[in-house]
């Protein structure tokens, strides 16, 4: 399981912007540093998605350890991954090289808050794309929207309950649903389609091994026109 899957939701706040994106990188250095044996599947609701799709161009955002995008280059992907940590980039690009599929694998440090990757693309992935620092979630999500090419799909799959290893065991947090999350977006309906507002129930594996049904967010949107 995708480190990046335990990152808790936060409110769409950017905190001081001086400061916010120093400390965010840092916490997720820490947090890729830590000597532990990384799980790099592939998120099985982006699988279920890409699985009937011709490969193209994609975008992993947040791609943690890189399950999402090794899966993705392996099936003829053409992958830009980033993420805030350094040391979670490096890795991804090295375990590229060591599967063979470094040729369709770009790697890049982005504090997205900060800064965006270029490029257009036919699917962005946002997987459990939550973190306990400020963030402005909702602007970086409608920047990789607009990064679509027409057709193009972007993937959000959210956390919609509290998992029992979940760092935030607070019983008030709120997950926004997908409708939420697509309203706060507020794309453009002529040039966007919402495909997918869902919150389907799935048996997760814990950090050790516990198991626990939990709930995903699914939200999956379309640029139907340039």
């Amino acid at each position: 399981m995708d480190p990046t899957r335990h990152r808790r939701p936060t409110s769409d706040t950017a905190g001081d912007p001086g400061t916010a994106g120093d400390d965010a990188e840092l916490f997720w250095e820490q947090h890729y540093r830590t000597p532990r044996t990384w799980d790099a599947r592939v998120n099985p609701l982006l699988a279920e998605t890409a699985t009937p799709l011709h490969p193209g161009a994609a975008l992993d955002l947040g791609c943690g350890t890189g399950g999402d995008t090794i899966w993705l280059a392996q099936r003829g992907w053409h992958v830009t991954a980033v993420d805030i940590s350094t040391t979670a980039v490096e890795r991804v690009r090295d375990r590229a090289r060591d599967l063979g599929v470094a040729d369709r694998v770009v790697t890049a440090q982005h504090d997205l808050g900060r800064s965006f990757p270029a490029g257009r693309f036919d699917l962005v992935s946002a997987q459990y794309f939550h973190t306990p620092l400020p963030l402005l979630r909702n602007r970086v999500l409608g920047t990789a929207a607009r990064a679509l090419r027409p057709g193009g799909l972007m993937l959000i799959v959210d956390h919609g309950s509290t998992a029992p290893w979940s760092w935030n065991q607070d019983p008030e947090i709120h997950f926004p649903t997908p409708t939420e999350t697509a309203a706060e977006l507020d794309l453009d309906p002529a040039r966007w389609s919402v495909l997918r507002a869902d919150m389907p129930r799935r048996r997760a594996t814990g950090p050790a091994g516990e198991t626990a049904t939990v709930i995903d967010n699914v939200l999956l949107v379309q640029l139907t026109a340039g």
